[in-house]
């Protein structure tokens, strides 16, 4: 499967329903859909000491961001 079918693959409403309900298993298969996607929101730039800018992954951005995610997972409300 390459990236662009990978982006509109929708998740099951059973995984949806399941990871609202808390299940961990469930949780995982969500991040693991988003896990490109917050690896690209995490990529930030920065100048390196020779004065060029550098992108570089910011792993406590990708933790909080996959964080966040977890908790709105949790709060969701399937009707």
């Amino acid at each position: 499967m390459n990236s662009k079918q990978n982006y509109t693959r929708l998740l099951p409403y059973s995984v949806i329903e399941a990871a609202a309900a808390g299940n961990a298993e469930a949780i995982n298969v969500v991040l693991d859909h988003y896990r490109g996607y917050i690896a690209k929101l995490s990529l930030v730039g920065g100048k390196d000491p020779e004065g060029y800018t550098r992108v570089y992954k910011d792993e406590e951005l990708r933790r909080r961001l996959e964080t966040k995610l977890i908790c709105k997972i949790l709060t969701f409300r399937v009707e």
